[in-house]
C-alpha cells in the first residue's frame, strides 16, 4: 500500500514523543521531508531485502569465526533470496542507483564527515523513490561493500586473489589485531539486526492491504508520520556501519584505539530498536483493523452464501469446514480417518453445536438414535449425517488441556466432528452466534441436501420425539405439536418402556418427585392403600428432580432396594425426564406459544414449577387423557381424606374425582419457582403463573447445590 505523511490524528505515548520530537529531529524531518519527492515508480523491495539479510546474516556467522582465528563453513544460499521472478528485472533497474549510493557512503565516510550531511547527501540521491524503496536501497548499496569486505577477510588465507585485495586494504594487519575489535563488531552485528528490523516493518506497512487499511485511517495515520523519521534514523546508521568498516580498510591499527566507537554504535542500536518496537505496535494496531474488515467482508459473504439458492451443500460445507492447505477438515468417528466433506453431498447434515463442556449425559441420548440410524441405513429416517461443530474462545490459548478435552469427547462421537476447532473461521463463529443464536448450550442446526437452514435448532425436537422428528424441520417440529396432546405418552413413553404396557393393560399411572425419602415412604404407602381400596392397579415410578445429585441418586437406590415403587435403572434417565420437559418449553417458545394461549405449555410449566419447589409432588393418570397432579403436601392431604370423595369415584372415575377433590383444596395462597437454564437463548420477558394467571416477578438465579 502506498505510504503517504500525514499530520495530525495521532497522539503518541509519552516515551514515543520523547524520541520523535526533540528540536533536532524537527529540524532533521523538515529536511528529509524536503527532499521526499516519489514519482511513483515501484520497486518491489521484499527480494532485494532478502538478499541483503542473508548477506548480514552471513557476515555475522563469519565474524566470530575470524576474531576465533577459524575458517566459518559456507553453506548454500538462502534460495527464498533468489525465487522471485521479479527480482532480475528489479536489480536492472536499480543497478546505477546502488553503485551511485555505494559511492557516495564510500567516500564520505572515508574521512571525518558529518554523518547528519551524509545521510542527508544520500537522501538526496534517491528523492524519487517510496519510503521503503529508500531504506532497502541504501541497505543494499551498504551490503555490496559489507559483504565484499568480509568475503575478502574469509578467503584471504586461502584465495590468491582475495590475498591481493586484502593486501591492498591492509586487512591481515586489522585481523592479526581481530580480538581488539570483538566489541566493536558486536555492536555492529547488533545495529545491523535492529536496521533490518526497522527495514523489515517499513516494507511490512508498505505491503498492507489497500483494499483494507486506508491512508486516512487513524491506525496508519500514527504509523505514517513516524517512517520519514525511522528512515532517516535507518540511513544514518547504515552510514554509521559504513564508517566502522571503512576505518578497518586502509588505516591499519591506528584506528584501534577510538573505543567509543562501540558505544556510539550500541547507542544508535537502542534508539533504532524502540524506533522499531513502535511501528511495530503501529503495525500490530494496523493488522488489527484489517482483520476487523476482512472478518467484516468474510461474514458478510456467509451470509449472503445462506441467502442464495443451491443445487447441493457443498458450497455451504466448504465454507463452514475449511482448512487453507486444502487438508480434509473433517474427522469420521468410526473409522477415525479425516475425511473431506464429499461424503455429505446432498444429505441432510445436523450441525451439532457446542462448546468444550458438552455434557456426556447428552451424547448418551442422541448416540443409540444415531447408531440405530447407521443399522438401518434404507430407512426414510436414517438419511442424515451429524457434525459435532465445537465452538471455542479464539482469544483464550489452546493448551494441552483443551485438546485433550476436545480429543475426549471426539472418541465419544461415532459421527462426524471437526478435526480441530481451528477448522471453524471466526467469521463462521460470529455466524453460528448472531444468526443462529448459539449461546453454550447445545444446539443442532439442520441443512437440506441443498444446504438451505430448515431448523435453527432441532435438538429440542430431537429430545422430544426422537427419530420420529425426521427430517427434523420447523414445519416438522410444528406437524409433531399439531397432533400432540398432554398425557403421559407425551410426558413419559419414550423414556420408560414399561409405560406402554400399563397403558395397554388399563394400569393407573402415578409417575412422582421430590427428595425427602421420608415423604417418598409416607406417599407410596398412602397410594397404595388407596389404590387397593378403590380397586385399582396401580404403577408408579420415580423421576427425582432435574439435577440428580447424590441424594437423588440415593433414593432411586432406597425405592429399588425397599420395593417401593418403579426407578430409572439408568440415573441418567432422570436427567433426561426433565431435560424433555425443558425441550418442550424452549420448543413451544421457538413456535411462538406461551403459558396464556397453550394448554400444553401450561401444563409444562406446571411440571417445571414442581421441580423447582422444595417438596415432592406427583402425577397420577389413567390411559392416554384422564391426569391429576399436585404438590406433596395436598396430594397426601387427598390420600388421606379418600374416604371423603371415594363415592365420586364410581361416578367420575378415580382420576376425574381426585382431580375435583384437589380443585377443592386448592387456596389462592402459593408459591411457584420456575427455574430454567439461563443460558438456553429461550428466556421470556413476561411468564405468568400457571395457577392464578399473573404475571410472575423475574428473577436472575445462580445455584451451586451440594449436598
Amino acid at each position: 500500500m502506498a505510504m503517504t505523511l500525514a499530520t495530525g490524528r495521532t497522539q503518541p505515548a509519552r516515551n514515543e514523543r520523547r524520541m520523535f520530537s526533540s528540536s533536532d529531529d524537527q529540524v532533521m524531518l523538515k529536511q528529509i521531508l524536503s527532499s521526499h519527492a516519489p514519482d511513483g515508480r515501484e520497486i518491489a523491495a521484499r527480494p532485494i531485502l532478502h538478499i541483503v539479510e542473508d548477506i548480514f546474516r552471513r557476515a555475522s556467522r563469519a565474524t566470530p569465526a575470524i576474531v576465533q582465528g577459524t575458517q566459518a563453513q559456507p553453506d548454500a544460499l538462502d534460495e527464498k533470496a533468489l525465487q522471485s521472478g521479479t527480482l532480475e528485472e528489479v536489480l536492472d533497474l536499480i543497478a546505477l542507483t546502488l553503485s551511485r549510493i555505494s559511492c557516495e557512503i564510500a567516500c564520505k565516510c572515508s574521512g571525518s564527515g558529518d554523518a547528519h550531511a551524509t545521510t542527508v547527501s544520500v537522501c538526496n540521491m534517491i528523492t524519487s523513490y517510496s519510503w521503503d524503496a529508500k531504506v532497502v536501497l541504501v541497505l543494499a548499496a551498504f551490503a555490496v561493500n559489507y559483504g565484499e569486505f568480509w568475503l575478502v577477510a574469509q578467503l584471504y588465507t586461502t584465495n590468491p586473489l582475495a590475498k591481493g585485495v586484502a593486501i591492498l586494504k591492509q586487512l591481515p594487519e586489522v585481523l592479526e589485531s581481530a580480538e581488539a575489535w570483538k566489541s566493536k563488531f558486536e555492536a555492529l552485528t547488533k545495529l545491523l539486526n535492529a536496521l533490518l528490523d526497522v527495514a523489515k516493518c517499513i516494507v511490512d506497512f508498505k505491503e498492507l492491504p489497500a483494499q483494507y487499511i486506508s491512508p486516512d485511517e487513524p491506525e496508519m495515520v500514527a504509523a505514517t508520520a513516524h517512517i520519514p523519521t525511522a528512515v532517516y534514523w535507518t540511513i544514518r546508521g547504515i552510514i554509521a556501519c559504513a564508517s566502522v568498516i571503512t576505518s578497518l580498510t586502509g588505516m591499519g591499527q591506528e584506528h584501534i584505539v577510538s573505543t567509543s566507537e562501540a558505544w556510539e554504535l550500541s547507542s544508535l542500536a537502542h534508539k533504532i530498536s524502540n524506533i522499531h518496537s513502535h511501528l511495530m505496535n503501529q503495525l500490530r494496531l494496523c493488522h488489527q483493523h484489517i482483520e476487523e474488515k476482512m472478518h467484516i467482508e468474510a461474514y458478510q459473504a456467509i451470509v449472503r452464501i445462506f441467502e442464495t439458492p443451491h443445487i447441493d451443500n457443498m458450497k455451504i460445507l466448504n465454507v463452514l469446514f475449511f482448512i487453507p492447505d486444502g487438508q480434509p477438515p473433517l474427522f469420521e468417528g468410526t473409522t477415525k480417518k479425516r475425511v473431506g466433506v464429499e461424503p455429505l453431498r446432498r444429505k441432510i447434515v445436523m450441525l451439532l453445536i457446542s462448546d468444550l463442556d458438552l455434557l456426556h449425559e447428552e451424547l448418551s441420548i442422541l448416540d443409540p438414535m444415531y447408531q440405530e440410524a447407521r443399522q438401518h441405513p434404507n430407512r426414510q429416517e436414517s438419511q442424515y449425517e451429524v457434525v459435532w461443530t465445537p465452538v471455542v474462545d479464539r482469544r483464550a490459548p489452546w493448551d494441552e488441556k483443551k485438546q485433550k478435552q476436545f480429543e475426549s469427547l471426539q472418541g465419544l462421537m461415532p459421527w462426524y466432528s471437526v478435526h480441530h476447532p481451528s477448522v471453524i473461521d471466526p467469521a463462521v463463529i460470529r455466524y453460528i452466534k448472531e444468526v443462529w443464536g448459539f449461546n453454550k448450550r447445545p444446539m443442532l442446526v439442520v441443512l437440506d441436501p441443498q444446504g438451505k437452514v430448515v431448523n435453527t435448532n432441532a435438538i429440542y425436537m430431537i429430545w422430544i420425539w426422537g427419530s420420529m422428528a425426521y427430517p427434523f424441520t420447523s414445519t416438522r417440529e410444528q406437524a409433531l405439536w399439531e397432533g400432540a396432546n398432554w398425557n403421559i405418552e407425551l410426558l413419559a413413553d419414550n423414556i420408560e418402556p414399561s409405560i406402554f404396557n400399563w397403558i395397554t393393560e388399563g394400569k393407573y399411572i402415578c409417575l412422582y418427585g421430590g427428595e425427602d425419602i421420608e415423604w417418598i415412604r409416607q406417599l407410596v404407602a398412602l397410594a397404595q392403600a388407596v389404590a387397593q381400596a378403590a380397586n385399582i392397579k396401580l404403577e408408579m415410578l420415580y423421576v427425582g428432580k432435574s439435577n440428580p445429585r447424590e441424594k437423588v441418586r440415593k433414593n432411586n437406590t432406597n425405592i429399588a432396594t425397599e420395593k417401593l415403587s418403579h426407578v430409572f435403572t439408568d440415573v441418567n434417565l432422570i436427567w433426561f425426564f426433565w431435560v424433555r420437559l425443558e425441550s418442550m418449553w424452549h420448543s413451544k417458545i421457538q413456535r411462538g406459544m406461551t403459558v396464556e394461549n397453550d394448554p400444553i405449555m401450561q401444563e409444562i410449566m406446571t411440571m417445571l414449577s414442581f421441580d423447582g419447589s422444595d417438596q415432592g409432588w406427583a402425577v397420577i393418570c389413567h390411559g392416554s387423557a384422564e391426569m391429576a397432579r399436585a404438590k406433596g403436601d395436598t396430594l397426601v392431604k387427598s390420600l388421606n381424606e379418600f374416604n371423603q370423595w371415594k363415592e365420586a369415584v364410581n361416578q367420575k372415575g378415580f382420576v376425574r374425582a381426585l382431580s375435583d377433590y384437589l380443585h377443592g383444596l386448592h387456596t389462592p395462597h402459593h408459591c411457584n419457582r420456575l427455574i430454567l437454564p439461563g443460558t438456553s437463548g429461550s428466556i421470556l420477558e413476561r411468564v405468568v403463573c400457571a395457577e392464578c394467571g399473573r404475571v410472575m416477578e423475574k428473577f436472575f438465579m445462580y445455584r451451586c447445590c451440594t449436598d
